[in-house]
């Protein structure tokens, strides 16, 4: 079983789902989960590929480092009869300091109709954020559940 720290993120009583206070213990759950398969943000650069048995390869790339953040992209990479298929296609923003990770963009279109929709409804900013982290919180829990661990390469 995984790791359950993420229990630990203290929610204030005046936080409800949706709000700032309750994103950003969102963000708090989403660097714990981030840890879980990626446990050294920090000193990965480049491309990476994790496999995990009967799960799409995850695929991995530092697109961004500075001294406090570390900026990413995280997919699978789905095959298609019109090619290859990024999904769900996340960039996710780790502040190292804040121990904080955050999907801050994400693909504006979708493959699947529901899904298109569902976006149409979101107006605003804060809403959006919220689905992004929801749907990262929940997909880094899936990919740590089926094996997916990215390690930093041997010094």
């Amino acid at each position: 079983m995984i790791g359950t720290t993420d229990h630990l993120c203290a929610i204030s009583w005046r936080a409800r789902p949706g709000s700032f206070v309750s994103l950003m213990t969102l963000y708090e759950s989403n660097y714990i989960r981030l840890g879980w398969i990626l446990p050294e943000a920090r000193g990965l650069a480049g491309r990476h590929v994790s496999t995990a048995n009967a799960d799409p390869n995850l695929h991995l790339e530092v697109v961004e480092r500075s001294r406090y953040t570390t900026t990413l992209n995280l997919s699978y990479v789905l095959e298609s009869d019109a090619g290859p298929v990024l999904a769900p296609d996340l960039q996710v923003r780790v502040y190292h300091d804040a121990r904080l990770a955050e999907a801050c963009d994400s693909a504006r279109t979708h493959r699947h109709e529901h899904l298109d929709r569902l976006r149409a409804e979101l107006r605003r900013e804060l809403d959006e954020r919220w689905a992004r982290n929801v749907l990262l919180n929940k997909w880094l829990e899936y990919c740590a559940e089926r094996g997916h661990r990215f390690h930093p390469p041997a010094a």
